[in-house]
């Protein structure tokens, strides 16, 4: 029998147009043989809009936007479950969603409360991982090696500006990268040489999040490990990102098609398996679950944790899906998994009580 997929896409944030073009890519991966594929779009102001079901790809991402007319009935319960709201419609919802109110565990939470079976991280770990700062301090716990950093909140920034700067620069050198704490895809992310440049990227970061994070800026190799699974996760072939571009921004992530990705990275075995132990302990310190990306820095045979990615880019292009196909597991046995992975994962929780004996 046919498993019925909700994809969950689009959302409220800077990200949007990446989870459209994330969002066309399973629909045209996904197998229809399978499952029954309904598309659910929330718009840019937030609306839940559920379209058709899907018969066959999507040719564009025009194809799943839809607006509140042609929409089923866009109160969230009443297209997520029944008419007695006792039976999900669906069998497992695949969010893919990127940043704010989506990768942040907001939706998440959501779908717990509807007790619905999901693809990817949970509550704490899709909010730890969203948020730099507590991600960096969680993985200082770990004894996770990572370049240095500080952060500080609008409101700091507003009222102490010259001693935020005089504090990014007697506790870290220029180069620096400023970042909105709570968003992906590099939006918001600038490389600060001087204080003028510093104060500028402050000021754009902040047009993104009401928290910013500064962090030490090194010449490394960039090096990303793809993790999957849940209670026993396994981690694929390592990859090796090269813009043509200063840093890997949006630009280069999206549009000009210029990085270079080499899968396998030509790293030594000793180097291999540190990202490997670090890549798996940092998935466990956040309790991640599903797929998680985890980025380093590598300096000859040091490495350094840079940040896990717990909804990263899923286009048959990007990295997560291109480092699972070189260890032999493709686009579409990929996404097979992760619904494996969102039921096995249901099902345990499923195991709890709630009432005391």
């Amino acid at each position: 029998m046919k498993k019925r997929i909700g994809l969950l896409y689009g959302g409220k944030s800077a990200e949007h147009e990446v989870s459209l073009i994330t969002a066309t890519a399973v629909t045209k991966a996904i197998d229809y043989k399978k499952y029954d594929v309904i598309p659910i779009y929330i718009t840019l102001d937030g609306e839940w809009c559920r379209g058709p079901q899907l018969t066959k790809p999507a040719e564009s991402v025009e194809e799943l936007k839809f607006t509140k007319k042609e929409s089923k009935p866009n109160y969230i319960l009443e297209f997520i479950l029944d008419e007695n709201q006792n039976q999900a419609k669906f069998d497992v919802i695949f969010p893919l969603l990127h940043g704010t109110y989506g990768e942040d565990g907001t939706v998440q939470g959501l779908l717990e409360l509807l007790n619905l079976p999901y693809v990817g991280n949970g509550v704490l770990s899709s909010a730890c991982g969203m948020d730099k700062v507590i991600m960096k301090q969680l993985f200082s716990v770990a004894g996770l090696n990572q370049v240095p950093f500080v952060y500080f909140i609008r409101y700091e920034w507003d009222r102490n500006k010259e001693a935020l700067l005089s504090k990014c620069e007697n506790e870290l050198a220029y180069p620096m990268f400023v970042k909105p704490a709570n968003l992906g895809s590099s939006v918001g992310i600038n490389k600060a040489s001087n204080r003028e440049e510093l104060e500028k990227a402050i000021n754009i970061a902040f047009k993104y999040d009401r928290k910013i994070i500064v962090e030490q800026g090194i010449e490394a190799r960039e090096i990303e490990m793809a993790v999957l699974g849940n209670n026993e996760p396994k981690v694929s072939v390592p990859g090796e990102i090269k813009p043509t571009t200063e840093f890997y921004d949006y630009e280069s992530k999206y549009k000009d098609n210029s990085t270079q990705l080499i899968i396998p990275a030509e790293i030594s075995p000793e180097v291999e398996e540190k990202m490997k132990d670090m890549a798996i302990r940092a998935f466990k310190i956040l309790d991640c679950a599903g797929l998680v990306r985890a980025d380093f820095f590598v300096r000859g045979d040091e490495v350094l944790i840079n940040e896990v990615n717990t909804m990263p880019g899923f286009t048959p292009f990007s990295m997560y899906p291109l480092l699972w196909q070189n260890s032999g597991l493709s686009y579409s046995e990929l996404i097979d998994r992760l619904i494996e992975l969102a039921i096995e994962r249901h099902e345990e929780k499923q195991q709890l009580q709630f009432n005391r004996e």
